[in-house]
């Protein structure tokens, strides 16, 4: 009697577990449904003012390219998942937002959604890091797919637009870096020769960087090349015409990097 005892529960919970492994399969399967049809719908109006109000990016731009601008903001935001830590919710501003931070830098490239990275972490404020040991405001961890973020910080960088500190663009520097050399659906997008020239030209100004005799960029660009480039960027949207002045043949090379002149863009509107 014990032994039919035994196996019925043993039985019960077998038909428990596959019972909950195909809603788990469902749930999943549901979503990525959703997602699937997102991704090629318009955006939705409340989302599009959220651009309008807070990307000044967004409103440089001529109204067909905002419409694509559009559209590819709406196929990245359904393609990640957004995680908090420290919030109950992910709002609207949190996704579209910090979407439209990678296709800004993206923008000039053709089908670039940063695929390797799935999912993007939103802290409230500065975060202590169990790998490095200290305290961040954003990282990249390519092996995990992981961009992190501040969400204080974030904010902090887009408020102010003069000051090339921006951690939206900064990360998002690294996820592109990162991209270009794992091999996906994305690999190798970015040009060759920019590359090469943008080698050239870091190797010669991090180290003036480091002598601190006062260099257009914040010393944390010479911390290594993959900071100079980040940091590179923060300057490139938000000081162009001063950058292009400062460091022509960088700016030039970070034009034909990501296929878009922000000084243009700028003298254009």
């Amino acid at each position: 009697m014990l032994w039919y005892v035994v196996v019925g529960l043993l039985l019960i919970g077998l038909v428990a577990a596959v019972v909950k492994l195909f809603y788990d399969v469902f749930v999943i399967a549901r979503q990525e449904l959703e997602n699937f049809f997102h991704r090629r719908s318009p955006l939705s109006q409340q989302h599009r003012e959220i651009l309008q109000e807070y990307s000044a990016y967004y409103r440089l731009l001529a109204p067909e390219d905002q419409k694509r601008f559009e559209r590819r903001l709406q196929r990245f935001m359904y393609s990640k998942k957004f995680v908090t830590r420290g919030f109950k919710v992910v709002t609207d501003e949190m996704r579209v937002l910090i979407s439209a931070s990678a296709i800004q830098l993206t923008f000039g490239l053709p089908k670039i959604y940063l695929a390797n990275f799935d999912r993007i972490l939103i802290y409230p404020d500065s975060y202590y890091s169990n790998i490095t040991q200290r305290y961040h405001l954003g990282e990249v961890n390519p092996r995990a797919g992981i961009i992190v973020l501040s969400w204080k910080s974030f904010v902090d960088g887009y408020a102010n637009l003069k000051d090339s500190l921006n951690v939206g663009i900064h990360e998002m520097a690294h996820a592109i870096h990162f991209e270009n050399r794992i091999k996906n659906k994305e690999y190798d997008f970015l040009d060759n020769g920019a590359l090469q020239k943008l080698a050239e030209i870091t190797r010669r100004e991090v180290p003036i960087i480091r002598e601190g005799n006062g260099h257009f960029f914040r010393d944390y660009a010479g911390t290594n090349a993959y900071e100079f480039f980040a940091v590179s960027l923060e300057y490139f949207f938000e000081k162009p015409l001063q950058f292009s002045e400062a460091i022509p043949d960088l700016y030039d090379t970070l034009k034909k990097l990501l296929n878009q002149d922000p000084v243009a863009l700028y003298q254009g509107r």
